[in-house]
């Protein structure tokens, strides 16, 4: 139920990040049409005024409607409800700058090497290393947060060695393919497949994505790569559902992401722990919230910015987050195009970017949708200070076509050089840490 209330005012707050999606169910067994119906109608119950549409059951021939490439043999017909789709990467950065808009000081590219400790032996701030510059920083506070994700466990161990893991991380893959697969606006839900997973396939980007996997991992990585039996599942199974099965030449990208679920005794499986969050204070005065999902991430903070605050004896404050409208919130989508659309407000500003440079409004590679003028506004104005910073964390680019964000690389590293003082070594430099990042989205055939 939390869930579909932050859904609902992500929508409000960041209309230009997020969109209602419709996601299909094909029915092909007799039952289904009534199993999902009633499941359907709580599922509308429960998003109450916070739904993005209002589910039904579909008729064969309106399942195809909305699923034109579908497996049409026993084909009985389908159920479609609404949920919302938003740009992961665009909201992150996005929720950086409103962070910052309110008063915080943002540190990119910044490393916390240790913990430093008052005279009750408490954590009362932490040490810290600018990556590029190498300077040492220190940092004093009445309260740490680790919010660390996945990998909130390492810094935990490094105030109390002798703690206890929280995370039972878990990797999740993905695969790209292009949009000829799944034409349209809808996706699809297989709510079961063969091993009792969830697999969607959805339009994402002018592409489709499909997954995804739940393979508990023993530690994270910081650049995870897909196994081959979760890339064969993804495979074989969307093979059961669309009329032309995809295969390996037809993937257009591969990456995996890491889910840092909270850990539960005597549960084998991650797919069957929670995907709540949790606020874990340690002997050392150490917080850490962790668990939880992108949807939730406002209620998140909520509580345990409360939680610090209790701890800090900080004054009660209301949380103004609920209604917070989200950097770049677009007071008009007059003469915007659709391609600088996530930028919301700033989309101005990048067009006058371009109108002082007219060079600056060409594509980086006609096969992505990216603009030269993204890659100068992401390093002057989004702390972008890598090649793979603007390929990866302010396009979507390397994740939707690994092929083409390689071919566009050397453009990019040339505008950054440009923007960001490099001299020929670090261009060069630059150009192979990407290769060798881009090399693990880029399926072997």
């Amino acid at each position: 139920m939390e869930a579909l209330k932050e859904r609902g005012l992500l929508l409000q707050n960041a209309p230009h990040l997020v969109r209602d999606l419709a996601f299909v169910v094909p029915n092909y067994e007799w039952w289904e049409a009534p199993f999902y119906g009633l499941g359907l109608k709580l599922y509308q119950v429960l998003a109450g005024k916070y739904g993005f549409g209002k589910s039904r059951l579909l008729s064969r021939e309106e399942t195809l409607q909305h699923l034109p490439t579908l497996k049409t043999m026993g084909l009985r017909g389908g159920a479609v409800y609404f949920d919302g789709q938003f740009d992961d990467a665009r909201l992150l950065i996005h929720m950086a700058f409103t962070a910052f808009e309110q008063g915080a000081t943002l540190l990119n590219y910044v490393q916390v090497t240790g913990v430093t400790r008052d005279a009750q032996d408490f954590v009362d701030g932490v040490l810290a290393r600018d990556i590029e510059s190498g300077e040492e920083l220190c940092a004093s506070a009445r309260v740490v947060i680790n919010a660390t994700g996945a990998f909130s466990d390492n810094l935990r161990r490094s105030a109390d060695p002798s703690v206890k893991p929280l995370i039972a991380p878990s990797q999740g893959v993905h695969l790209v393919f292009s949009c000829d697969f799944l034409p349209g606006n809808s996706a699809i839900m297989v709510p079961h497949t063969s091993d009792g997973r969830v697999l969607f396939a959805i339009p994402w980007h002018g592409h489709v994505l499909v997954g995804t996997t739940d393979t508990p991992i023993a530690s994270a990585a910081l650049e995870p790569v897909a196994m081959e039996q979760e890339i064969e599942f993804i495979l074989s199974t969307a093979g059961e559902y669309l009329a032309k099965a995809p295969t390996r030449r037809d993937v257009l990208s591969v990456f995996a992401g890491i889910r840092p679920l909270v850990r539960a005794e005597g549960t084998v499986s991650t797919a069957a722990l929670s995907r709540d969050h949790i606020i874990h204070i340690d002997g050392s005065g150490l917080m850490t919230i962790c668990g939880g999902k992108w949807t939730t991430y406002r209620h998140m903070a909520e509580d345990c910015v409360d939680q610090a605050a209790t701890m800090a004896q900080l004054p009660e404050k209301p949380c103004v987050t609920r209604h917070l409208r989200i950097h770049g919130f677009p007071v008009s989508d007059e003469g915007v195009p659709p391609a600088l659309a996530v930028y919301g407000e700033d989309a101005r500003e990048i067009r006058e970017v371009i109108r002082q440079h007219p060079a600056l409004g060409e594509l980086l590679h006609s096969s992505l949708p990216y603009l030269k003028a993204e890659v100068v506004w992401s390093a002057r104005q989004e702390m972008a200070r890598t090649v793979e910073d603007v390929l990866a964390r302010r396009t979507r680019a390397l994740f939707l076509n690994a092929r083409a964000a390689l071919e566009m690389a050397p453009t990019v590293a040339d505008l950054m050089a440009s923007e960001l003082d490099w001299n020929e070594v670090t261009k060069q430099r630059q150009l192979a840490d990407f290769r060798t990042i881009a090399a693990n989205y880029l399926l072997p055939g």
